[in-house]
């Protein structure tokens, strides 16, 4: 079944678009407080079809997810008690309880971990407001993890340059489905863990 491949397609046109900057910013921004896409699939796109604005836009998607963040941290803080029954009965819950558990053990080193890796960084936004997370150190957090990342993705991209395009065209199905799998590992291990 090929489903990553037009989708990646569709990605890449959409990258070309003369408002691709706006997408990807309002991509980050959502992806970080209740969005379930990840910026990297626009950005990634976006690097490849102009590598001479790459570092632009890693600090684009950086910028506005780390904004995104805060709108996080401000809906797990004023709004939880109304968010938490749909929590509750959604997939999330058990990425919070654990995000939680974490907070409570390790502090704004989740924040970090979590906007470095590819585990839904909103759960864990919505949760430092609810654990009082000092803001301040939530957002210097949040700018080193997500920075990490997303200039990570620039930086491969420019390195990898038109070989790394083809390669990432040929393997699009492999790498979408390995990365559906990754998720569904970890959400099948946070949910066993708690």
């Amino acid at each position: 079944m090929r489903l990553f491949g037009p989708l990646y397609d569709r990605v890449l046109a959409w990258s070309r678009h003369p408002h691709a900057e706006r997408y990807l910013g309002a991509i980050s921004f959502a992806e970080s407080s209740f969005f379930p896409i990840p910026p990297d699939v626009m950005l990634a796109p976006m690097c490849l079809a102009d590598r001479s604005r790459a570092w632009r836009y890693a600090t684009i998607t950086t910028a506005t997810s780390v904004l995104g963040g805060i709108a996080g941290y401000a809906i797990g803080w004023l709004l939880f008690e109304a968010i938490e029954p749909w929590l509750r009965t959604s997939h999330y819950w058990a990425a919070y309880e654990t995000s939680r558990a974490w907070f409570d053990t390790y502090g704004a080193w989740v924040v970090l971990l979590a906007g470095f890796s590819p585990v839904p960084y909103k759960i864990f936004t919505i949760a430092a407001g609810v654990a009082l997370l000092n803001p301040l150190v939530f957002v210097l957090a949040s700018l080193l993890g997500r920075g990490a990342r997303f200039y990570l993705v620039a930086g491969l991209i420019l390195a990898g340059g038109e070989r790394f395009e083809a390669t990432l065209k040929q393997n699009v199905e492999r790498l979408g489905w390995a990365a559906v799998v990754v998720v569904a590992v970890a959400i099948g291990w946070l949910t066993v863990r708690t």
